[in-house]
């Protein structure tokens, strides 16, 4: 069998495409992967406030319909690119296990207090905010090495950047910058990040999920359910974690909260989403 994934041209899109193609190797004997590389808007329009363009889809949209025109059987995604909610005919069959999750504040060495931080994310800004109240922000966009050097070379005296795409690239360090993880009560992650996800025709999800990850599936997917009910993309400040036992969350509107998470909430995502947006008075 020959599958053929649909990924962005980044070099973190490829390696995490490479990943995927392994993982289907080892486990569907006989399979054979090709990539179809894709340019989507987003790459395109370097220029572009993702904030102010509203991101939603902007990662996403081309591989989706290289789906859809039958030019690939599954597209690979880093799952914080997602929206919500799929397209008809659309589906997320489900995730490799999961990377580490959290954040890593980028900081120039020498620099303790960052008074420029280098951040398009208001999911970001406004958590990185508590901790540096004076600190003030400009957008960076390029792939991580290119954030890497820009920070190095001075551009900002810090930027945010995601721990599993870090590592998934080998960047443990970098010359004249220093790495701090942040933990979640300092900055909750995105929905779905550190998960690969893997999207397919609704036809074809039946060749994907029994090779496919089911504890990153639980707790992506109530995360995802969050996302959903919220309608958020890359213009709003909000962020959801689940951990088997703890779900964080963000909102502009509330800051950090926590809340204890059973087996019985993974398995209803959409009514524990709607449960606890209730407890935050989210109405609607």
């Amino acid at each position: 069998m020959k599958l053929i994934l649909a990924t962005r041209k980044s070099p973190l899109a490829l390696t995490q495409t490479e990943i995927v193609a392994a993982w289907l190797r080892e486990r569907l004997p006989g399979t054979e992967c090709e990539l179809l590389k894709v340019v989507t808007t987003g790459d395109k329009q370097t220029e572009w406030s993702l904030a102010k363009q509203g991101g939603k889809g902007l990662f996403t949209a081309e591989l989706e319909q290289a789906l859809m025109r039958g030019e690939a059987h599954a597209a690979v995604h880093s799952c914080k690119d997602l929206p919500g909610d799929n397209p008809a005919g659309l589906a997320v069959a489900g995730f490799l296990p999961r990377e580490v999750t959290n954040d890593v504040l980028v900081l120039r060495e020498g620099v303790t207090r960052p008074a420029m931080i280098a951040t398009g994310s208001p999911r970001r800004q406004l958590q990185i905010a508590r901790l540096f109240p004076d600190a003030k922000f400009t957008e960076i966009r390029g792939n991580v090495d290119t954030r890497l050097k820009k920070i190095a070379a001075g551009a900002a005296d810090a930027t945010i950047l995601a721990a599993a795409g870090m590592k998934r690239l080998g960047y443990t360090s970098w010359p004249g910058l220093v790495f701090r993880p942040l933990n979640f009560s300092e900055s909750v992650p995105a929905v779905g990040q550190g998960a690969i996800a893997i999207q397919c025709r609704a036809a074809d999800v039946g060749i994907f999920v029994p090779v496919l990850d089911v504890a990153t599936g639980r707790t992506v997917t109530l995360e995802r359910a969050f996302q959903s009910a919220l309608g958020s993309g890359c213009q709003v400040a909000f962020a959801a974690h689940a951990t088997t036992e703890t779900l964080y969350f963000f909102h502009e509107k509330t800051g950090i909260r926590t809340f204890p998470l059973k087996d019985a909430d993974f398995a209803q995502p959409v009514l524990t989403a709607a449960r606890i947006l209730k407890e935050l008075n989210f109405h609607g």
